[in-house]
């Protein structure tokens, strides 16, 4: 039985192994899709910066095959946006709830 289970773990981590050389293969075309600017504020981006590529956001939009490049500046500000929603709806909820 052991040289089964061997055969069995193999088998499973050559799947693992072509299933994540496929996914990177996926993510290797898709940035070739990256902008060269901030989709928001036109700040342009530099591959060759370290920094930058660092700092950056990327959304991956796979249904749509999209690549959504992001300033930090801009990316804070989308998260600011969507915190301050969140809590809003939140507090909408929670008077919503109290007065039933």
């Amino acid at each position: 039985m052991g040289s089964y289970e061997r055969k069995l773990k193999r088998r499973k981590v050559v799947k693992q192994k072509k299933q994540a050389e496929k996914d990177m293969a996926t993510k290797v075309a898709l940035f070739g899709e990256l902008g060269t600017e901030c989709l928001t504020c036109k700040k342009p981006f530099d591959r060759m910066d370290r920094e930058q590529v660092m700092s950056w956001h990327v959304v991956v939009r796979k249904e749509e095959e999209k690549v959504n490049l992001y300033c930090p500046h801009c990316w804070q500000n989308a998260m600011k946006i969507i915190k301050d929603y969140t809590n809003k709806r939140r507090n909408e909820n929670a008077i919503l709830s109290t007065k039933q």
